[in-house]
């Protein structure tokens, strides 16, 4: 187990989404594993683009992509619901791993994404 996988363990092993996601993800592949990654990976490419656009967080655009993201991330891993994508939006700016993991397109992507999924979620 990696320090990534044991840290998620600890700090959401007792969710119901760590379970489906534990259920769901049980028997992928490497391959399987490298193509749900790299189809979230580009989402988040895609969030580059509109970001250099110039769109703005709320925009039809990148909304699409926040939605786009949702359904990504619940066909590939578990439910991701409103509220977990809330936290997500916020743990992509607070954590230095995810924010330069998605910064490595544009720099200020991880904080555009964030605002954009803000703006989807405003509603909770």
């Amino acid at each position: 187990m990696t320090n990534y996988e044991t840290e998620a363990r600890e700090r959401w092993g007792a969710t119901e989404a760590y379970r489906e996601h534990e259920q769901k993800t049980k028997n992928y592949t490497k391959e399987k594993w490298a193509e749900a990654n790299d189809g979230m990976m580009a989402i988040f490419a895609e969030f580059a683009a509109c970001k250099d656009s110039g769109a703005s967080a709320d925009s039809a655009e990148s909304q699409a992509l926040v939605a786009k993201l949702q359904k990504h991330i619940t066909e590939n891993y578990y439910t991701c619901t409103d509220e977990i994508l809330a936290g997500l939006g916020k743990m992509y700016v607070a954590d230095e791993r995810f924010q330069k993991n998605i910064d490595k397109y544009v720099e200020g992507t991880a904080e555009f994404a964030a605002g954009a999924i803000a703006a989807y979620t405003k509603k909770l």
